[in-house]
């Protein structure tokens, strides 16, 4: 008990501390605010009160303009949204079932082709085949150009992920568990199902954060593979780069434009817009993998 009491003597924070570490998680908690709470203000700016201040906490004027310009493309950038959706969905379904299988497998010592499959999937880490090899793969030997999976399996598996699960397999997950199973009559696929996966549920989030990051964020694949007359392919993100473009190029042009027409974009509270629309649904399902980010902090930790 005496020594229980020392512990908790030295490792008690004194209030006057507590306040202190409070304000200051508060500030930083600020600092990270402030820039989205900024886009958000400038979204709904007007754009005469942007040509006018700059960018504002506190605008002179008010207006949805941007959000009204954007709405009345709704079946252009409805469309795209829903697209990207879908290959957010899938592809992040897809990266897991992947890397998962691919990273247990390599993570068996009895596995006779452990070695050369590792090898296999870390080479391409150092050296890649580069664009035009890919592109030839993808469009001319698999045939994807025009379609949905080039959206999708171009990026669906990472040589990283594979790595990062293989040995997060090997070093969380105990052999003797698997080894108690196989006694017990459970085939490789009821093992990886009903054990390996429910154990592995923070290392999957994190894979599955990652990946759904990149499939939000991704708009190369549709640059590459998806011709400019399949509108209905297009996914958000490169809808909206092609917006911006087009903003751009009436705003630089604006003297050879009809008198009006460039002036009734609202060129800079539409990318503010932009930003709002593309970063909110993704920035939504963060909190769904929040927990096993958590517990993902105390793997390997030893109980007391």
């Amino acid at each position: 008990m005496a020594k229980k009491s020392t512990v908790l003597q030295y490792t008690r924070v004194k209030p006057i501390t507590n306040v202190w570490i409070s304000i200051l998680f508060i500030f930083l908690a600020l600092l990270c605010l402030m820039p989205a709470l900024l886009v958000l203000i400038v979204s709904f700016s007007s754009e005469a009160s942007v040509r006018t201040i700059g960018y504002s906490y506190f605008p002179r004027e008010f207006s949805a303009a941007s959000y009204i310009y954007l709405a009345r493309q709704s079946n252009y950038i409805g469309r795209a949204f829903l697209n990207s959706i879908g290959v957010t969905i899938v592809g992040t379904f897809l990266g897991l079932l992947t890397t998962s299988t691919m990273g247990y497998a390599l993570s068996r010592p009895n596995y006779r082709l452990r070695k050369f499959f590792t090898w296999f999937i870390f080479i391409p880490m150092l050296f890649s085949g580069g664009l035009v090899a890919s592109y030839m793969i993808n469009a001319q030997i698999l045939g994807l150009k025009d379609t949905y999976w080039a959206l999708i399996l171009p990026i669906c598996c990472s040589s990283f992920y594979c790595i990062i699960m293989r040995t997060f397999f090997q070093t969380t997950v105990p052999d003797a568990i698997i080894e108690s199973a196989k006694i017990d009559g459970a085939r490789q696929i009821r093992i990886f199902l009903q054990i390996v996966l429910p154990i592995s549920l923070p290392a999957i989030a994190t894979i599955g954060l990652f990946l759904t990051f990149a499939y939000w964020n991704d708009w190369m694949m549709a640059k590459y593979y998806i011709s400019g007359n399949k509108h209905n392919l297009f996914p958000l993100q490169y809808v909206l780069i092609s917006l911006e473009e087009n903003i751009s190029f009436l705003t630089r042009n604006q003297d050879m434009m009809t008198a009006g027409t460039a002036s009734q974009v609202p060129s800079e509270t539409i990318r503010m817009a932009m930003v709002v629309i593309s970063v909110v649904p993704i920035a939504c399902s963060y909190p769904f993998f929040q927990k096993y980010f958590v517990s993902g902090l105390t793997i390997g930790a030893v109980k007391g």
